[in-house]
């Protein structure tokens, strides 16, 4: 079992090294954002345009673990973004009613309401069928490729081109 992760830390290194020989060292070890393709490839289908995905992209850039919801404030991603607070509060309002994104009040211990927290299970939910679809359509191709790759050749026959007809002038 030790061996298996060591290898799974291996394989996380590697990822990390292409990702610095892409962006450079720099700007990686600032920080980095993990985001699924399909979402960004089926934004429209999901019914969102590119101030939706920015936002959703603001919101997981601080979900780290599962079990912990991103608790951004509204102020701080619109500052990122440069647009009004109140834009992106009623966009996160669409994106709730929509049911892509769930938000849950926190409390601090005086009863304080805190920044909320965002869950994605609607979004998630939303874009597995695309995902299903992307993942069988790669596999579809890879398939493809392989039996391109390992198809015998069809023999070939020389076929003596048969003599021009003499005709009558």
């Amino acid at each position: 079992m030790n061996s298996m992760r060591l290898v799974t830390n291996k394989e996380q290194r590697d990822r990390l090294r292409r990702n610095d020989e892409k962006w450079s060292k720099e700007l990686m070890s600032a920080g980095w954002t993990a985001f699924p393709s399909v979402l960004l490839e089926r934004q429209k289908a999901l019914g969102l345009d590119a101030m939706d995905v920015n936002i959703i992209l603001h919101l997981a850039r601080h979900w780290w673990r599962a079990d912990n919801p991103p608790h951004p404030s509204k102020k701080a991603i619109a500052a990122c973004m440069g647009v009004d607070v109140s834009t992106i509060r009623k966009r996160i309002q669409r994106l709730e009613r929509d049911g892509l994104i769930r938000r849950e009040a926190r409390y601090g211990p005086a009863g304080r309401q805190r920044t909320n927290c965002y869950h994605f299970d609607g979004l998630i939910e939303s874009a597995k069928p695309y995902a299903a679809e992307a993942t069988r359509t790669r596999d579809q191709r890879r398939k493809e490729d392989q039996e391109r790759r390992t198809r015998k050749r069809a023999d070939l026959t020389v076929v003596k081109a048969a003599a021009p007809a003499r005709g009558r002038r």
